[in-house]
């Protein structure tokens, strides 16, 4: 689900929970490439904490920086359209960021 105004998604993201059972949550972390945080890494901490406050649920910030790429190169690797990947490259680039984090959890990354 794309982020917009707390407010907004509120509402929304509760009746995902419920539905869903959903036990956590990841979000993105948009670093810059040099690893330091700007204002957009901010908002990002900023809904985290907001998540997590509402609903009661871990929430786990992962950084992004190479989510694009990976999933861009994933779809060219797949003979996929220039069209077709610029629908779907958010798509794909939440995934990875979602993957990574499982990854993490069940002790495969470090």
């Amino acid at each position: 689900m794309p982020r917009g105004k707390w407010g907004r998604d509120k509402g929304a993201l509760e009746t995902l929970i419920k539905d869903r059972a959903i036990k956590g949550i990841v979000i993105g972390l948009p670093r810059n490439m040099d690893g330091s945080e700007g204002p957009r890494a901010q908002s990002s901490r900023g809904y985290a904490r907001n998540l997590s406050e509402a609903f009661d649920l871990p929430v786990m910030l992962w950084d992004e920086r190479w989510s694009t790429q990976s999933a861009e190169a994933a779809m060219i690797c797949q003979d996929m359209s220039r069209a077709k990947r610029a629908e779907a490259i958010d798509s794909h680039a939440a995934a990875i960021i979602l993957q990574g984090a499982i990854d993490r959890l069940a002790g495969g990354v470090i």
